[in-house]
């Protein structure tokens, strides 16, 4: 086993930060269990890690070189460079990259946007088995983006990502069961998926599943479902839960709007 590389020493005060260069003698000489730790490592530490095994060709690493690039995880944010990252493990088949290329195209990421070329890159992630290649693809098809709208095809792909325990696809679901969006309503099986998506960490599933037992008098246990959705939520969606849940009288759900509406009030 080749024990991990001891931490660079730190720049001198006023001396631009060195970015750590790994050798591809050093990269292959690490064992699983090192490479394991040096990726699981804060963005700063794994971040040569993940570049040295994205340029030396690993698929997957180059996605997640992207996302770091993207993001700005550890290193400075460029959305340009993420693109390219994304273009060479789609090039090599990485279903998770050509959902990421199909986001820059969706969202303008590092290119001008493409909803064409987007759901190009989704239909074949979907294809390919990749839940969320499915999910995106059918958010296209659902919103006729890129793709002619197709309700009835949109679920299907929802269906195949929830099959596969795609947190979101299983609210989607979850919704057209509720509704009867092609078939009779069903809130009992509604209520099940509901409640898996919101287990899984789904902050929609989480405000759904709580409305419905809002609906059945169950406060308390809404309650520990709306504050869940409140923390993963992002703004819009919680500025959406202050309107949805304006008019509710219960204290215990009055307070919970106090707390998103601090959440707002703090960015």
């Amino acid at each position: 086993m080749c024990a991990m590389q001891p931490s660079m020493p730190g720049p001198s005060r006023g001396a631009p930060a060195r970015r750590r260069i790994i050798s591809f003698t050093e990269l292959t000489a690490a064992s699983p269990e090192d490479l394991a730790a040096a990726f699981a490592a804060p963005p700063a530490e794994a971040a040569p890690w993940v570049e040295a095994a994205a340029r030396y060709g690993i698929a997957g690493a180059q996605t997640r070189w992207g996302q770091m690039l993207l993001e700005g995880l550890g290193v400075p944010k460029d959305e340009r460079a993420a693109l390219g990252w994304f273009k060479a493990a789609a090039g090599a088949g990485d279903a998770a990259g050509i959902t990421m290329l199909g986001r820059c195209h969706e969202l303008g990421w590092g290119t001008p946007i493409d909803y064409a070329a987007a759901a190009e890159c989704f239909r074949r992630a979907a294809e390919a088995g990749f839940d969320w290649g499915q999910y995106n693809l059918a958010n296209m098809l659902m919103r006729g983006d890129g793709v002619a709208q197709d309700r009835g095809a949109a679920l299907r792909w929802y269906r195949a990502a929830a099959a596969q325990g795609h947190a979101k696809s299983i609210n989607v679901v979850a919704r057209a069961m509720e509704e009867g969006w092609d078939t009779p309503p069903d809130p009992a099986g509604a209520a099940r998926l509901y409640r898996l998506s919101a287990e899984r960490g789904d902050f929609r599933g989480q405000f759904n599943l709580g409305t419905l037992l809002t609906d059945e008098g169950r406060i308390a246990e809404a309650v520990h479902w709306f504050r869940e959705s409140a923390r993963l939520a992002n703004a819009t969606f919680r500025r959406s839960m202050l309107t949805r849940l304006g008019e509710r009288r219960e204290p215990e759900i009055r307070a919970v709007l106090a707390e998103v509406e601090a959440m707002l009030a703090g960015g």
